[in-house]
């Protein structure tokens, strides 16, 4: 009992240093719980058989094979002890993992549905169109390139609603759509920049991420040609950094921030890395990192 119990101490302890290699995590476990035990297991043989072997009635002729044999029998249980506890944590371990995957799956399903379905909502088709039936009359040339945009845009969502990541730069194309249609309903008063180097195009993020994050902002914020939204979007250290100065509205509705979770636990599943979300100074930023595709791979290799 003394072994399982130091053996399971030992085992959470060393997960809270996040050793990186097991094989060294395991094999230090075992080292002090065979030296705990025999030290404890030492004492006891020896007050046993030596000082007290009257009162525990211990009959030998030779006191010190009697000591090393049990020292021996010690060792043998607190290795088998230590092997096993550790076997079976494992698999518990892993099995726990597994059933936390397919959790993680089938939120990263159904948050891709929402997502898409959120999307292609009536009421984004319903301001379009109306933008659109405008523009007909004041400009057509303007209202064939909306056309454009909008096909365009139902186009990325159908082509890509069964990929959870797109390249970065196939998700900057669908948003400068996406952009064109907001500036064309709402004029000077949205301001959108973008800094990135062609070489951070190449890597992947969640469909659809971006553009969810640029209506978040004009959803919950107040407007105007006088009083623009700023909203930048750029790479820095391997991370897209999105944020937008913040004049919130006072007649909208209390964020749910569904969209922000459903972002945060479809990176979960790709990379342990997190995204930031910061509210600071009146300018609101989101920080996600960039996943490269060979880590993707490498991930889903071994998860698999």
């Amino acid at each position: 009992m003394v072994t399982w119990e130091i053996n399971d101490w030992l085992i959470k302890s060393t997960k809270k240093l996040t050793i990186k290699n097991e094989l060294i995590s395991h094999t230090l476990v075992f080292a002090i719980t065979v030296l705990f035990v025999l030290t404890l297991a030492g004492i006891i043989y020896y007050l046993g058989i030596f000082e007290f072997k009257s009162l525990c009635q211990i009959q030998t002729d030779n006191p010190w094979l009697s000591f090393k044999t049990d020292m021996f029998r010690a060792l043998g249980l607190a290795s088998v002890f230590s092997v096993f506890n550790q076997f079976y944590l494992v698999y518990k371990d892993k099995s726990d993992l597994e059933m936390s995957l397919l959790e993680l799956k089938k939120e990263i399903t159904t948050s891709k549905y929402n997502s898409l379905k959120s999307q292609i909502s009536p009421h984004f088709l319903f301001n379009s169109l109306n933008t659109l039936t405008s523009l007909m009359y004041e400009d057509r040339d303007l209202a064939s390139d909306f056309v454009t945009r909008l096909a365009s845009c139902y186009r990325y969502i159908l082509d890509n609603r069964e990929e959870d990541l797109v390249s970065l730069e196939k998700e900057l194309q669908f948003l400068d759509s996406f952009i064109f249609m907001m500036k064309v309903r709402h004029n000077s008063a949205i301001c959108i920049n973008t800094k990135i180097h062609e070489e951070a195009k190449n890597v992947l993020i969640p469909t659809l991420s971006l553009q969810m994050l640029v209506e978040n902002a004009l959803k919950h914020n107040y407007y105007s040609k006088e009083q623009p939204i700023t909203i930048d979007i750029r790479v820095k250290d391997n991370r897209l950094i999105v944020t937008n100065n913040i004049r919130k509205r006072t007649d909208s509705e209390t964020s749910t921030k569904l969209g922000l979770v459903n972002i945060k636990k479809r990176y979960a599943f790709y990379t342990n890395k997190d995204v930031i979300i910061d509210e600071e100074n009146m300018v609101f930023s989101v920080n996600m990192p960039l996943l490269d595709k060979d880590e993707i791979n490498i991930k889903e290799l071994t998860v698999a």
